[in-house]
């Protein structure tokens, strides 16, 4: 009911209401839209599952755990939700793909290990699946950092191993000493018991907010289907209040979507609106964009030459009026859902709300 009356008030017919009263008439473009298999990006399995995208209107294939930025950049997809670092270097290759929305800010990424491991330390000289070169990689570069261990993969037996079932099931047999990845993985290692979370990566170094993955668009949807773009991050805005607001049906649609245990959607849920903070979500802020940018260029991640105005479309995000995110949170979510709630006061309250 709650969706259906956020939604009666932006769709009316066929025609869709912006601000200022601009009207878009019907396009039938059927939008290719990709996501990876990370809890980032639940926001897309629960906009299709939800029926948000069919109600706004809205043809939208989508496609999970797919090689997202590979198929933007072959324009075979339209809308991805896909890392920054992805949408930074397409700008170095003059590829165009733009952040349209946030959509997880911070990093969330894990360093799980073997339970065996008790330190740090006890990492150098182990086999991690962490790369081949994890120095040219972000998120390890500030877990390392963090835990005062080597950032060389020369230190560890490092190997490439990106899917994160197989990472789970490789910690669980003993072939490896830990991994990185972002959730459900790590949650899962600890549902296990095969594992545990040693490092997490989430501000930057220096201690500001960043941004970890994004709304991205082809700039050519954009320019080709203006109406389509507007009504696809509407309902990004959309699919991200349902998880705030119906964490327990969020949780059925991230389970069913990633093929994990209910209790794994659950824990990751939690993680990512109370645990760690509002950590989804779709507040474009500049500073927080400039801040990951900065900071990729000065340890040489990213070329100088990539400068915000290139990556972002700050004006199509205007276009879609969304709501303050803030505003949001404090309307319906603080009350009962403050930060700092446990995991186990979250769920009892969930459970009794979310009905």
């Amino acid at each position: 009911m709650l969706l259906k009356k956020i939604l009666f008030t932006i769709v009316l017919g066929s025609s869709f209401i912006l601000n200022k009263g601009v009207v878009f008439a019907k396009d039938n473009y059927q939008i290719n839209l990709g996501y990876y298999n990370c809890d980032h990006m639940t926001a897309a399995p629960v906009a299709e599952k939800t029926g948000i995208y069919k109600d706004l209107g809205l043809d939208v294939v989508v496609t999970g755990n797919g090689k997202v930025p590979q198929a933007m950049v072959a324009g075979r997809m339209d809308v991805g939700y896909i890392g920054i670092n992805s949408v930074f270097k397409s700008s170095e290759k003059g590829v165009p793909l733009v952040v349209a929305a946030n959509n997880h800010k911070g990093g969330s990424f894990y360093l799980v290990v073997s339970n065996k491991i008790n330190s740090p330390q006890e990492l150098i000289g182990k086999t991690l699946a962490i790369g081949t070169e994890p120095e040219d990689d972000t998120a390890w570069m500030q877990i390392a950092d963090e835990l005062k261990i080597p950032r060389e993969g020369k230190a560890y037996k490092a190997i490439d191993m990106d899917s994160g079932p197989n990472q789970v099931l490789a910690l669980e047999r003993g072939q490896i000493d830990g991994f990185t990845n972002c959730d459900p993985w790590a949650s899962l290692a600890e549902y296990r018991k095969v594992g545990k979370i040693m490092g997490i990566e989430k501000k930057l170094s220096d201690g500001t907010w960043g941004i970890c993955c994004a709304y991205a668009f082809n700039k050519k949807f954009i320019t080709e289907h203006p109406e389509l773009a507007v009504k696809m991050i509407k309902a990004h805005e959309l699919a991200i209040e349902y998880i705030y607001i119906h964490p327990i049906k969020s949780a059925k649609i991230f389970s069913e979507a990633y093929k994990i245990p209910y209790e794994v959607a659950l824990m990751t849920i939690y993680k990512k609106t109370v645990g760690e903070g509002r950590t989804l979500t779709w507040d474009l802020k500049e500073k927080e964009i400039r801040n990951e940018l900065k900071f990729v260029q000065e340890n040489n991640f990213t070329s100088k030459d990539v400068t915000f105005e290139k990556v972002v479309d700050m004006d199509i995000y205007k276009k879609a009026n969304l709501r303050d995110f803030d505003t949001f949170i404090k309307e319906n979510v603080a009350s009962n859902y403050p930060e700092g709630m446990s995991y186990e006061e979250w769920l009892k309250k969930a459970k009794e709300l979310d009905v």
